[in-house]
């Protein structure tokens, strides 16, 4: 049996309503669960799922390796940061 290597990947999470969902964009794949833990579960579930797949396609890890991830500051009204926007009139 090959010696298997942990890989951490990328993933994002974000609060949809009462679920959690999460993504993982480098492989393409998402799930959610009602906790980040569940989610957080289900997501390493399908992870292993996809690596184990001997029909799905998977990436090239050297490149998978080299991503990284990184903020790019927005300017964001008061408004819109405390939900505080009015709709557009209609003319």
């Amino acid at each position: 049996m090959a010696k298997e290597i942990p890989i951490p990947l990328p993933v994002f999470m974000a609060k949809e309503g009462s679920w959690f969902v999460i993504s993982c964009p480098v492989l393409d794949i998402a799930t959610q669960g009602k906790t980040e833990e569940e989610a957080k579960a289900n997501m390493e579930n399908l992870m292993q799922e996809y690596m184990n797949d001997p029909d799905t396609p998977k990436p090239d890890m050297a490149a998978l390796m080299s991503v990284s991830l990184t903020n790019i500051p927005v300017n964001v009204s008061e408004g819109v940061l405390y939900r505080k926007t009015q709709t557009a009139s209609s003319k």
